[in-house]
C-alpha cells in the first residue's frame, strides 16, 4: 500500500441500522494513515423524531463528519432520494473523494450510488444480494447495478449478484460486519442497558414493527391487531420506532395505546451495541425487522417474523413464520418457550472489517477498471 497516495474515501449513514453495520469499517479505515475517512450523516439520524442519532455517529470517535438534513415528515421516497442526491453531490464535487461506501437497500443508499456512478467515483456496496422484500429489495439490486465493489454477507448473495451479470472479481464475501460487533467482548452489560434507558424489567420481548409501502392500505389493521395481542399477553416490552417510511405514523398512532401500560417501554432509537445486549437477553423479538432474520439466530434468540416484509430471507428453526392475526400471534408466543435458544453463524466470524481493510489496501482494488459491463451467466 505504500505506493499508494492517501485514499479520500466516502461512507454514507442514514440510519441507525446502516451505522452498526459500517461503524467497524470506518473505525478500522480511520486508524490507517493511507485512508482518509469522511462520513456523510443524513436520514433518520437527522431527525429529532428518532432521536437525534447524528450524534452517536460523533460519540464513535469518528472525525471527519457532515450532516444534511434530506427530509421533512411529509416528503414521499422519490423526494427524498431527489434531496439526497442534491446534497451528496455537491458534498463529493467538495470533496473529490475516490470512494463512496454505502449499506444495504435504504433510499440514502441509493442516492450514494447514483452519485457515485455518475460522477465516475467508484461505489463500494456492503451486503448487496440480499433479499429484503417490498421496495426494498428493488432498492438495494438497483444500488448493486451502480455499484462496483461488493462485500457481501456469504456465498449466497455472491451467487445472487453474479445472477445480476456482475463480474466475480469485484464481489467479496466479508461477512456482515455487525457480526464483529456481536461477537465484541466490549458490549454493555443488560445492567447498563436498564440503567441507561431507564427501564428495569426482568424478562422481556423485543418488538420492532416496520412498514410494508408495498401493503400501505393493510397498515392499520395490522398493526392494531399487532397492539391487541401485546397487550393481551401481560409480558413485558421494549418497543422501538419503526422506520421512517411510508405508514410510519400509522404505527405510531396505535403504539399510543401501549403508552399506559407499566410493562411496556417505547423509544424512538437504541444505541447499537445496546441494542445488540438487549436482543442477546431477549426471551424473543417479535415484528418485521431484519435482526429477528439476522442478528436474532446469532445470539439463538427465537423471533416471531410477521407478514411479508422479510419474504425469502434466510431462515433458521429459531425464526417462526406468522401471519398477523390475533390467534396466530398469540399461538406463536405461547411456542416461544419450546424453541432451543441455540445460535447459528450464517453471516461471517466476525472479521469483516479486517477482510474489508485488507481489499482496499490491495493495490489491484485501484487500478481496477470501474466500467461497468454485464457478464452472461454460462
Amino acid at each position: 500500500m505504500s505506493s499508494l497516495q492517501r485514499r479520500k474515501i466516502i461512507f454514507l449513514t442514514g440510519t441507525r441500522a446502516d451505522f452498526g453495520k459500517l461503524k467497524s469499517l470506518m473505525l478500522r479505515l480511520q486508524a490507517d494513515e493511507h485512508f482518509e475517512v469522511h462520513v456523510f450523516i443524513t436520514g433518520m439520524h437527522m431527525l429529532s423524531k428518532y432521536g437525534s442519532t447524528w450524534d452517536e455517529v460523533r460519540k464513535a470517535g469518528l472525525l471527519n463528519l457532515y450532516r444534511f438534513i434530506n427530509q421533512n415528515e411529509n416528503d414521499s421516497m422519490d423526494q427524498v432520494l431527489a434531496k439526497t442526491v442534491a446534497g451528496l453531490s455537491d458534498y463529493v464535487k467538495e470533496m473529490l473523494p475516490e470512494m463512496i461506501v454505502v449499506h444495504g437497500d435504504r433510499i440514502e443508499a441509493l442516492a450514494g450510488a447514483l452519485v457515485g456512478a455518475l460522477n465516475n467515483i467508484r461505489v463500494a456496496h456492503i451486503e448487496g444480494g440480499e433479499v429484503s422484500g417490498t421496495i426494498d429489495e428493488v432498492i438495494r439490486h438497483s444500488i448493486s447495478k451502480m455499484s462496483h465493489l461488493h462485500f457481501v454477507a456469504n456465498e449466497q448473495a455472491r451467487k445472487r449478484l453474479v445472477q445480476l451479470g456482475e463480474r466475480s472479481e469485484t464481489i467479496h464475501v466479508i461477512g456482515s460486519p455487525d457480526v464483529d460487533v456481536m461477537n465484541s467482548a466490549n458490549l454493555p452489560s443488560l445492567e447498563e442497558v436498564r440503567g441507561y434507558y431507564g427501564f428495569d424489567f426482568g424478562e422481556y420481548a423485543i418488538l420492532m414493527f416496520h412498514p410494508v409501502t408495498t401493503e400501505i392500505k393493510l397498515i392499520r389493521q395490522q398493526v392494531a391487531v399487532l397492539v391487541d395481542s401485546i397487550l393481551e399477553t401481560g409480558q413485558n416490552f421494549v418497543v422501538l420506532y419503526p422506520n421512517n417510511d411510508h405508514g410510519t405514523d400509522i404505527i405510531l398512532n396505535e403504539y399510543t395505546r401501549l403508552r399506559n401500560s407499566n410493562r411496556i417501554a417505547i423509544y424512538p432509537s437504541m444505541r447499537f451495541e445496546y441494542f445488540l445486549t438487549l436482543l442477546k437477553h431477549a426471551q424473543y423479538i417479535i415484528g418485521n425487522s431484519s435482526a429477528g432474520i439476522r442478528e436474532a439466530p446469532h445470539f439463538g434468540v427465537p423471533t416471531i417474523n410477521l407478514g411479508s416484509r422479510q419474504h425469502k430471507r434466510v431462515q433458521t428453526p429459531s425464526v417462526m413464520e406468522v401471519m398477523i392475526t390475533k390467534r396466530d400471534i398469540l399461538d406463536a408466543i405461547a411456542r416461544v418457550p419450546s424453541i432451543p435458544r441455540t445460535p447459528r453463524t450464517l453471516f461471517g466470524d466476525g472479521n469483516s472489517a479486517l477482510a474489508f481493510h485488507q481489499i482496499l489496501r490491495d493495490i489491484a482494488t485501484w487500478d481496477r477498471d470501474i466500467q461497468k459491463y454485464f457478464v452472461d451467466c454460462m
